[in-house]
């Protein structure tokens, strides 16, 4: 199975994980939280939750169901936004025209930035930061936000090269299918392969999987025109890492709207 990441959700989260174990051994073990979850997309129940695990999934499925907020909506004023309103969401500059290669710069920066105590990082820090926050938690039924905290972090390091470089429209979320449903429903969903496009994977189905099947999220840095692409992932052996992945491993990309 090589070194496929555990499932990058949001609801609520397992503290426990499987952050320590062999990474051969993740995919496995998340494929078997999905089952015991019972909801599309989420890797594992709390066993700390209380409660039964049926009462959870139902719960959780529930809000899935529900999507009452969208991964975009901290970008709704988009350029209209003035500095401090758009500190206050949660954006390093305004929403403005940024070409891919700023956004991939950034993420490229990254590498090598490892999880520190409890698993985290800088990029749970800013999403617990941003009123958008509290707005999917809300969604994905009420949990607190502090239990975004050294939670799996694939999304919210995506969603934060977004902040940070001010891209229009590349949507926040730490929930990948939610933030891949949103490119769908907002007509950015496509299946070609572009420098800085959001990349949503599914470890178990690939490229014949559906959005409610992801597993991980990444961004484009190259097409290699052989079958692969070169990425930038968070989340990837707990740390922020270039990979090599297969085009067969994609569900599909979803498009901000970078300048041309």
């Amino acid at each position: 199975m090589g070194d496929k990441e555990i499932p990058c959700m949001t609801g609520r989260f397992d503290r426990l994980s499987l952050k320590h174990v062999a990474a051969e051994d993740k995919a496995v073990g998340a494929a078997v939280g999905a089952v015991l979850a019972g909801a599309v997309g989420l890797a594992l129940f709390n066993p700390l939750g209380g409660g039964s695990a049926a009462a959870e999934t139902a719960a959780q499925a529930a809000a899935v169901d529900k999507g009452a907020v969208s991964s975009g909506s901290a970008q709704a004023a988009g350029a209209g936004m003035t500095a401090a309103q758009a500190r206050e969401e949660g954006f390093k500059v305004p929403p403005h025209a940024v070409k891919p290669s700023e956004v991939i710069d950034l993420a490229e920066k990254q590498v090598g930035v490892k999880e520190g105590r409890g698993g985290m990082t800088k990029y749970h820090k800013w999403y617990v930061s941003t009123p958008h926050a509290k707005q999917t938690a809300d969604r994905d039924g009420g949990f607190p936000v502090a239990d975004y905290k050294g939670a799996q972090w694939c999304n919210m390091f995506v969603s934060w090269l977004g902040a940070q470089t001010g891209v229009e429209n590349m949507g926040w979320d730490a929930y990948t299918v939610k933030h891949a449903t949103w490119f769908k429903d907002t007509d950015r969903w496509g299946k070609k392969a572009k420098p800085g496009a959001v990349v949503f994977f599914d470890w178990k189905n690939g490229s014949s999987g559906d959005i409610g099947d992801i597993d991980h999220v990444g961004l484009v840095v190259k097409d290699n025109g052989n079958g692969t692409i070169r990425t930038v992932e968070g989340n990837t052996d707990n740390a922020v890492k270039e990979k090599t992945r297969d085009k067969s491993e994609v569900v599909g990309y979803g498009y901000p709207d970078y300048a041309s």
